[in-house]
């Protein structure tokens, strides 16, 4: 027994240098690394964690613009701030704990104060260059993989003041990545939204805002479906805009020093108590919390004094105070809202009225599904001990101890044969399978009433946990696994319609995607190549020559379970569903969904492909 013992001695006790620990545990720095089809993504984070460097410059009033390219690998950040004091620029990248931000008077209200962030970017890096300009002077160091590789000499320069930084994320911790243009621009657009008077040129386009969170909710909501104009108010250390629409849920968007707060945090927790306590005293009527909120629209932005977050990704803020001596964040937003917002409804009662009358729909419809949603969880739960649809795997994504939590995946799959081997080929720790019984119901126009009426939605809502908010979600990812044909198309825009329509936050917090699966096999007898377009099926035509055999995959059940584990894998394709900024969500579901319109017949005809199998597929053996 004593053979077994596990040595444990002075040599086992290792300190790892600053470069080596981010590269072993990247997760403590970036949070999940991923290939990109996620918006909190590890690439998306080295991208920001630059640019905070350079906003934070702009916020201390150093440079009105911030130039940025991306392209397919490379990432190039150019700002018109100070510039790194030359003698620091090599400890500025590469020296943990080593930044500007510890005296907080040089940097009163910025995002990044441990000094890490940049060296992250640098560590992760397979090449990593800065060059500061400073007074016309400048130093140059380029790294890999966080190793200096080049000392440049201090030379003369004629470049305004700034600082210039390209990096390229490393391909061997990032597997298979891609930058998704449309999360990119997400990023841009809320960088503009919270600095006025900052300009970002990125990618030869330019993102500039005026009017701050008023600009935001107008990208963000479809004008023909608010109940009222939306209310923009400002304070010192904060701005707030709210409106109600249409629409189920509730959505709101949060940030602090500048950060998009993507979980939320001490200060979102305080903005949907402050506008339900400051509604009832308005109204003097003790209104159900939920019918308060119940479609709201808000963002809030606050300035806090050495903000605390629960994580370096700086998603969810921590802070219980808005300055270490200062009010707690609680007060501060309550007494905020409880003078500003009840002053504008005081002297906007059109306004008041129509908050008014939301609230009282709100009320009539959830009394209205009291009964029956009773009922239709009544039969959910006894449906959960042995719920045939779905086979769940253990870990889940409301468990936020669970390292794996971000792997969590519900595959939403058609029928038997598919749900078949999915379930044979899953990862029965991380991933889930639901299985529709045919095309579920068109939902489009439809109440929430049909979510508790429809057994089959209303045990995937259960599956899922999201009746009262993503709060409880079990899953991070929610997989729409169809046929890549027409069939499985429909099926794809009526599970669409449905999150969309009742569940749009899961939607626009990045949680749905569409599996992609191979459409060819292309293989000899040394090598097989799985195809995802027709381009792919013609070069690996071209690189296994000589007639190689070919299969094209008609259906999900065609193919085979040990085949299958390939696809949902490590080399898992998945298309992440975005709402682009001007997409409003009844307009898409009435141009998908509602009647026959001439554009839809219109879009129909142009996009018809006729499909036909060419000669050479007829060669499979």
């Amino acid at each position: 027994m004593e053979e077994n013992k596990v040595r444990y001695d002075e040599d086992s006790i290792k300190s790892l240098d600053w470069k080596e620990h981010i590269r072993l545990r990247p997760g403590m720095y970036i949070g999940k690394l991923g290939d990109g089809s996620a918006a909190d993504d590890g690439i998306y984070i080295l991208v920001k964690e630059i640019v905070d460097n350079s906003i934070d410059e702009h916020t201390m009033g150093n440079g009105k613009v911030i130039e940025i390219k991306i392209s397919d690998h490379n990432v190039e950040v150019r700002d018109y701030g100070r510039g790194i004091p030359l003698g620091k620029v090599i400890d500025c990248v590469s020296k943990i704990n080593t930044g500007g931000k510890y005296d907080s008077g040089a940097f009163q209200k910025s995002v990044g104060l441990n000094g890490v962030g940049t060296k992250a970017t640098n560590a992760l890096s397979s090449y990593f260059k800065v060059q500061s300009f400073r007074d016309g002077r400048t130093k140059c160091a380029e790294f890999s993989k966080g190793e200096l590789i080049k000392d440049h000499p201090e030379t003369a320069t004629s470049e305004k003041n700034g600082t210039h930084i390209s990096f390229q994320p490393d391909d061997s911790i990032f597997k298979h990545y891609r930058f998704i243009p449309e999360f990119l621009e997400n990023q841009m657009w809320n960088y503009a939204y919270l600095n006025s008077g900052l300009t970002i040129n990125f990618n030869n386009k330019k993102y500039h805002s005026e009017n701050g969170l008023l600009d935001l909710l107008k990208s963000k909501t479809d004008e023909d479906t608010l109940r009222y104009p939306i209310i923009h108010l400002k304070g010192k250390d904060i701005e707030v805009a709210i409106t109600h629409n249409d629409q189920y849920g509730e959505e709101h968007y949060s940030y602090v020093n500048g950060q998009f707060t993507t979980q939320g945090g001490t200060h979102l927790a305080a903005f949907r108590e402050a506008i339900v306590k400051t509604i009832r005293d308005f109204y003097k009527k003790d209104f159900d919390a939920a019918d308060i909120r119940m479609s709201v629209v808000g963002a809030i932005s606050v300035r806090v004094q050495e903000p605390v977050f629960e994580s370096q990704t700086k998603t969810k803020l921590g802070s219980q105070n808005i300055a270490p001596d200062g009010v707690t964040m609680r007060t501060f937003v309550n007494d905020f809202l409880g003078k500003e917002l009840d002053n504008y409804l005081h002297k906007n009662p059109a306004t008041a009225d129509a908050i008014l009358k939301r609230i009282l729909q709100s009320e009539r419809e959830r009394k209205d599904i009291a009964g029956i949603k009773k009922l239709a969880n009544e039969r959910a739960k006894k449906a959960a001990v042995h719920n045939k649809k779905l086979r769940d795997c253990r870990v889940h994504y409301a468990n936020l101890k669970d390292e794996r939590r971000f792997e969590s995946t519900l595959f939403i799959t058609e029928g038997d044969s598919a749900s078949g081997s999915i379930t044979k080929a899953r990862d029965v720790q991380t991933q889930a399978v639901f299985s529709l019984r045919g095309k579920p119901l068109n939902c489009f126009g439809l109440t929430k009433k049909v979510v508790y009426e429809n057994e089959e939605f209303n045990l995937l809502q259960h599956a899922l946990s999201i009746e009262d908010g993503l709060d409880e979600l079990r899953y991070n990812k929610i997989v729409i696994a169809t046929d890549a044909d027409v069939d499985g198309m429909h099926i794809r825009l009526l599970m669409l319609t449905f999150f969309l329509q009742f569940f749009p936050d899961l939607v626009r917090n990045g949680h749905v995607y569409i599996l992609e699966t191979p459409l060819f096999r292309v293989r000899n007898k040394k090598e097989t190549i799985y195809c995802y377009s027709d381009e792919e099926r013609q070069k690996a035509i071209a690189k296994l020559g000589n007639k190689p055999e070919i299969t094209r995959f008609k259906g999900l059940g065609e193919i085979s379970p040990d085949e299958f584990g390939g696809f949902i894998g490590e080399d898992i394709r998945l298309e992440p569903v975005i709402l682009q900024k001007d997409y409003s969500i009844p307009k898409l579901l009435s141009y998908f969904m509602g009647k026959n319109t001439p554009e839809r017949q219109t879009f129909i005809i142009e996009n018809l492909k006729i499909e036909k199998d060419e000669p050479l597929l007829a060669e499979v053996a």
